[in-house]
């Protein structure tokens, strides 16, 4: 920290021009000294006040920064004691940016989270205090939401032919997943290739059944 006068009592013009081209240049080191008295005092003291103001704001952007961007702390926020006016108005807007970005995050990561624990109920809202979503956010929400619908229809899809195939012997049973694209189709496919499987299988079986019950040896069951 650097003290910069000439007398006791007098305020260096010139001190205070350095001091102020150093706070220009983001240098929050500079300080006026305390021993002056009368108006030069008053310049002085709001000077230093203006540069701890400054100081403790960049201080807090720095933790905030890493706190929220590097180590994922979504619920940290600036705080600063003593601001009020535009220096208030700043900070609550780098909070409210905070939080606009903090809570789409959160949806993401309540869904995701539902869908590992074999909830696919779960969907992400797409709007935020009665207002919609948009740009990115709406874009991440509706992919979201898309693929929990997907792998929600897969899975009543698959349970569905499974019990029918499975328990309730109804054969020739078929997944269908509509809009089903790339890995979804896939497994899609092969479901249903399963079960076609499995139904072709059965029937051979039966018919062989039902020729030997009729005296036909002839018949028989192919793999």
């Amino acid at each position: 920290m650097n003290d910069l006068h000439l007398a006791p009592e007098t305020l260096d013009r010139r001190a205070l021009l350095r001091a102020l081209r150093a706070l220009k240049k983001g240098d929050f080191t500079m300080r006026l000294p305390l021993d002056l008295t009368g108006i030069d005092g008053q310049i002085a003291e709001v000077f230093n006040d203006i540069v701890e103001m400054n100081e403790s704001i960049a201080s807090e952007l720095a933790r905030v920064c890493k706190t929220v961007g590097k180590e994922g702390q979504i619920n940290q926020r600036l705080r600063v004691a003593g601001v009020v006016g535009a220096w208030a108005g700043e900070m609550d807007s780098v909070n409210q940016l905070i939080g606009d970005l903090a809570r789409p995050t959160a949806a993401v990561a309540r869904v995701i989270e539902s869908v590992a624990d074999g909830d696919l109920s779960q969907r992400m809202l797409l709007e935020i205090d009665g207002l919609p979503l948009r740009g990115e956010f709406q874009r991440i929400g509706k992919v979201v939401n898309t693929m929990v619908t997907q792998l929600n229809a897969f899975a009543s899809e698959v349970s569905r032919v499974a019990r029918e195939v499975g328990t309730e012997g109804k054969l020739g049973g078929q997944a269908r997943v509509p809009g089903a694209a790339g890995t979804w189709k896939d497994l899609t496919d092969n479901v249903n290739a399963l079960a076609a499987n499995l139904t072709g299988q059965m029937r051979n079986i039966a018919e062989v059944t039902m020729a030997v019950v009729k005296g036909d040896l002839s018949k028989k069951i192919t793999v």
